[in-house]
């Protein structure tokens, strides 16, 4: 789920806020802080849901962080999400790890697969069932000695402003390579319903990531960019054929100034991904019987999403290969009055952002760049995204070519 994201990017971007003296361990001396922000909203497929998350910073290290949440509803669904993110061997270690579980236990969901995830299904090709739903993911992350971690290290990687200072890894940004084991399952109840697809539970493997992070800010980039590249690999099992994708996620950030004394800032963002599944056409033999060398449609090139055709629900297209854009133009306005409303005045809320987007893309059963150009979908939508406490909580409605979905959720989509 990308959910699951959300919540690892807000436990990273808020673990640096600590106050630090020398010590003599060699570690900064520093306060434990909690933060508690409890939650409601309502959709269609969720009902009314109610909710909690914890923060833990300085968990055991000054720039560690524990991270949980949990959701329930009236209709009887259920998410949990526990992170602990960014510990390392020492001040001087340029090796950064953490771990994330998330389990759900989803009521009377839509689902789509097989043929009804590809470019031309219908939404009236989904199904409806109830699911359980887990990842389990370790991250063993290492710092490049380039650009700002040069001299810094890790401290570079996790602090949340940083200048641009070049156009390339060893000039400027955070370089780094990191490390992903994960398993994935998805139980559907209704077993009956997915006949004809190949759909089984549970996938594990690794994601291997390289990363350029030359962005000014990680909470609120307004220049610069990030780079990510990941190769997915599942080897197999008994029940299952042996799998590899890769993933390409590119992101440029543009200053464009101030609009008088009615916006303190504007930004144009603009997103590029693409992605493929080089083993699709390929078969391997599992359990006397051939089978094609593809994952399952949760663990697969996916859009829809909270991030990509944002109007779309997630994974409601899935294929060998995939590509999107995504346009943002975002504005700080100068009058600013979250902190004098009701429950926001409980917390420290330094800005909010005023946001306009369009998403365009599409899948294909092959990776053919003019192919991936036809028939896009598209989806258009305007948010309002603010800081509390460090983590960014962005409230978002979409439009598209399919439907319309309103979301509450937090970090900034790229």
């Amino acid at each position: 789920m990308s959910i699951l994201k959300n919540f690892k990017a807000a436990a990273v971007v808020a673990a640096f806020s600590f106050t630090a003296s020398a010590h003599a361990d060699g570690w900064p001396a520093w306060e434990p802080e909690t933060a508690v922000v409890p939650f409601a909203f309502s959709t269609d497929s969720m009902g009314l849901s109610v909710g909690a998350a914890g923060l833990l910073k300085g968990a055991g290290q000054p720039q560690a962080a524990l991270l949980g949440a949990g959701v329930v509803t009236d209709k009887g669904t259920w998410l949990a999400y526990l992170g602990a993110n960014n510990y390392t061997f020492g001040l001087d270690s340029r090796w950064i790890f953490g771990a994330e579980l998330f389990s759900a236990d989803y009521k009377q969901f839509d689902y789509y697969l097989g043929d009804a995830t590809s470019n031309d299904s219908s939404a009236d090709d989904k199904i409806v069932s109830d699911a359980t739903e887990s990842q389990y993911r370790l991250s063993m992350r290492y710092i490049f000695p380039l650009g700002a971690a040069k001299d810094e290290g890790m401290l570079a990687a996790i602090r949340p402003f940083r200048e641009v200072t070049g156009s390339t890894p060893w000039q400027s940004g955070v370089t780094s390579i990191e490390f992903r084991p994960f398993y994935q399952s998805r139980d559907l109840a209704d077993t009956s319903a997915t006949a004809g697809f190949s759909e089984v539970e549970s996938v594990w493997g690794l994601e291997t990531r390289l990363d350029w992070d030359n962005r000014d800010n990680s909470r609120n980039p307004t220049k610069g960019s990030r780079s990510q590249f990941s190769v997915s690999v599942d080897p197999g099992s008994s029940d299952h054929a042996s799998w590899w994708k890769w993933e390409l996620n590119q992101s440029w950030f543009w200053d464009l100034g101030n609009f008088g004394e009615l916006i303190d800032k504007q930004v144009f963002a603009f997103n590029f991904y693409t992605g493929d599944t080089p083993s699709w056409n390929k078969t391997e033999t599992v359990n006397g019987k051939e089978e094609f060398r593809r994952p399952p449609a949760y663990a697969g090139t996916r859009l829809g999403g909270l991030y990509r055709l944002r109007s779309f629900s997630g994974g409601r297209f899935v294929d060998r290969s995939a590509l999107s854009y995504s346009m943002e133009y975002r504005v700080l306005p100068d009058w600013q009055p979250l902190e004098e409303w009701p429950v926001f005045e409980w917390y420290d809320v330094p800005w909010w952002q005023w946001v306009a987007f369009v998403d365009v893309g599409r899948v294909a059963d092959e990776y053919d760049l003019a192919e991936l150009h036809k028939d896009m979908k598209w989806s258009a939508g305007a948010a309002i995204r603010f800081q509390v406490e460090g983590i960014v909580v962005r409230t978002e409605m979409a439009w598209g070519s399919e439907d319309s979905l309103f979301r509450v959720m937090i970090n900034q989509p790229f």
